[in-house]
């Protein structure tokens, strides 16, 4: 699917207070190491195999904490609605899986990947069930002081320009908010110094038609 904007970003959006609470808040609970694909979501990684580790080594270092508080989506759910309009995606969707806060420490990254699965979700949440990612968000919840690297980059590869990397600088401000369509492919370099911490939600809907 060729789309005309690939992306679209609110810069500075929310306020550094809102994220410094829900850096603080996401800090003030229990996290888990984050998983890919098919590897079961754990509390700490004495309890994946050898084989489990060496794939998410190679595809994904961060920490996460799962957030379902209403003030979280309150805030963000207004801009996925206004993207969806003025990107022209139009995408149908009707719910939105818990947000991830996710804590990307020296030398952690998420390598290139895309948010949306193969086949729609089955035997969770009614809410859940028949239903693919549609709209990925992506909120900067760290002051752009603290950290160096973190980058947040999409690949527009095609086959006639080949690999296209676009690196959203914008992202970098605090509190600022991107979203995207969740097939489309992205990563976050490796952190070189300090944290950066980040919070990931994922609109959901019925299968493309």
């Amino acid at each position: 699917m060729d789309l005309e904007h690939k992306y679209w970003y609110f810069e500075e959006a929310l306020s550094k207070k809102f994220c410094e609470e829900v850096i603080a808040y996401g800090n003030s609970k229990r996290e888990m190491i984050t998983t890919v694909g098919n590897i079961p979501e754990q509390t700490n990684d004495s309890k994946l195999s050898k084989k489990d580790k060496k794939v998410l080594e190679k595809i994904r270092k961060s920490n996460v904490v799962f957030l379902n508080d209403l003030f979280i989506f309150k805030a963000i759910q207004p801009y996925i609605k206004t993207a969806n309009i003025n990107a022209g995606w139009n995408f149908d969707y009707d719910w939105s899986e818990s947000a991830q806060f996710t804590k990307y420490k020296k030398n952690q990254f998420y390598d290139w990947h895309a948010d949306a699965q193969w086949q729609p979700y089955q035997n969770k949440h009614e809410n859940y069930n028949g239903k693919i990612r549609k709209i990925s968000v992506t909120v900067e919840l760290s002051d752009p002081k603290d950290y160096e690297g973190g980058e947040l980059e999409f690949d527009y590869s095609n086959p006639k320009d080949g690999k296209v990397i676009k690196k959203c600088d914008q992202i970098k401000k605090q509190g600022s908010i991107v979203v995207f369509p969740s097939f489309v492919w992205h990563r976050v370099t490796p952190v070189t110094k300090g944290t950066r911490y980040s919070l990931v939600i994922w609109s959901i809907g019925k299968p493309w038609q």
